[in-house]
């Protein structure tokens, strides 16, 4: 038992070294900020993080710059590479030029520009496939210029979460995770459906490798609540967040989050702030265990351009 307390203390302040490294990528992040971070002395921190992530920090640290620089560039059309590079916390393009042609093989524009037109590529493919007109998602992709999505811009509350972490590719993964290790879970913490519940999606599966995609399954809990098992108690940020209600199953929930981030969003006059991007499914949300359709709500951190 104390072994494993003293592995969850670890888990916990890498989790907070992950999260405060993303929310501060426009900053310097040196050793000895993120050691205190994690509560570990310096002079161990670099070795201990590279032991527990499998890449050293300052690869780390490098990618994952790159990569919300990527989904800053995807979601904002007209965004300059300078200015997506700042927002990540390199000094220049041409430094950010560099690691983005390291890691995508590309330049910044060059990536974008096939990135978009692969995805509507992919998007137009799907919507004639016979699984989308057996169950319609209530959103696609913005092929009519004139279409609108109905998408909300609203203030939400911080909330207190218990989240179990899955780490690998998303879609069904996730789903299997859900049932095989968030319900188990749920259970044992007498969490039943009385309680909300909320899908924390890191990274970009489009931009970061499949291997290295983070997701939380997480329910919301009162502040006293103290979690049994390997789940660890966090608050998921309150603010701005845009909102899009969708209705339909896990093949098909990828389309629409790639139809609010890129048909809706840059023409919103908004972009993404470092909170991360969840699917919120309220008390009494549907699923019909037959068709495998489900409901929720889609919500992006959302701050003005």
């Amino acid at each position: 038992m104390k072994r494993q307390s003293s592995r969850a203390q670890y888990v916990v302040r890498m989790h907070r070294v992950q999260a405060y490294i993303d929310a501060h990528l426009d900053e310097a992040l040196d050793l000895h900020t993120l050691a205190e971070v994690a509560h570990f002395s310096a002079f161990h921190f670099h070795r201990l993080f590279s032991a527990w992530m499998g890449e050293s920090l300052g690869d780390y640290l490098r990618r994952r710059r790159v990569e919300v620089g990527a989904m800053r560039l995807l979601s904002q059309p007209r965004l300059r590479v300078l200015d997506a590079a700042l927002a990540v916390g390199f000094g220049s393009a041409e430094a950010f030029t560099r690691a983005f042609r390291v890691r995508f093989g590309t330049a910044p524009t060059a990536w974008r520009a096939t990135q978009r037109q692969s995805r509507k590529d992919s998007n137009r493919s799907q919507v004639m496939s016979p699984d989308l007109t057996q169950h319609p998602v209530n959103v696609v992709a913005n092929q009519n210029p004139d279409h609108t999505m109905h998408v909300e811009v609203i203030d939400r509350q911080p909330v207190t979460i218990a989240y179990l972490r899955h780490l690998g590719p998303y879609g069904e993964p996730v789903a299997r995770f859900w049932q095989e290790q968030y319900v188990p879970w749920a259970r044992l913490n007498k969490l039943g459906p009385g309680h909300a519940r909320y899908g924390i999606s890191h990274d970009d599966p489009g931009v970061a490798a499949p291997e290295q995609c983070r997701y939380d399954a997480c329910a919301e809990v009162a502040a006293s609540f103290a979690p049994q098992g390997k789940a660890i108690k966090t608050t998921l940020p309150g603010g701005k967040y845009a909102v899009l209600a969708f209705s339909g199953t896990v093949a098909q929930v990828g389309e629409a989050w790639a139809a609010l981030l890129r048909d809706w969003l840059p023409a919103s006059g908004l972009q993404l702030d470092a909170r991360p991007c969840f699917e919120y499914y309220p008390m009494g949300a549907g699923f019909d265990p037959v068709t495998g359709t489900f409901d929720c709500e889609i919500c992006i951190p959302v701050m003005p351009l």
